[in-house]
């Protein structure tokens, strides 16, 4: 059993007992969430899509806080000294999906 659930803007194709990283959601480690943003629900090949899905995904949280790759936004106008560096680290949140009901 899978389903397809939308976490903080994002589509995830999630099952019971899987972990994932997410966009950061607010929340302390071991806090449960819940998920009522589900776009398809696949019950042993039967298919659920649209208004017909009743269905809500719970979580817990693993991990606060985990910072993703760091990403770099470098400018450059050649011949005019103009250089510029930017960078970032997303934050991201570890949760383990528990229930699909």
């Amino acid at each position: 059993m899978f389903a397809v659930v939308k976490i903080a803007g994002q589509q995830f194709r999630v099952q019971e007992g899987q972990s994932l990283y997410v966009p950061h959601l607010q929340g302390k480690t071991g806090d449960k969430v819940e998920f009522s943003e589900v776009a398809l629900v696949d019950n042993d090949g039967k298919l659920t899509l649209g208004d017909d899905i009743k269905t809500i995904v719970k979580a817990e949280i693993l991990s606060g806080t985990v910072q993703g790759d760091k990403v770099i936004a470098f400018k450059m106008k050649r011949r005019k000294g103009f250089r510029k560096k930017h960078g970032h680290r997303t934050h991201y949140t570890r949760i383990k999906i528990e229930s699909i009901a």
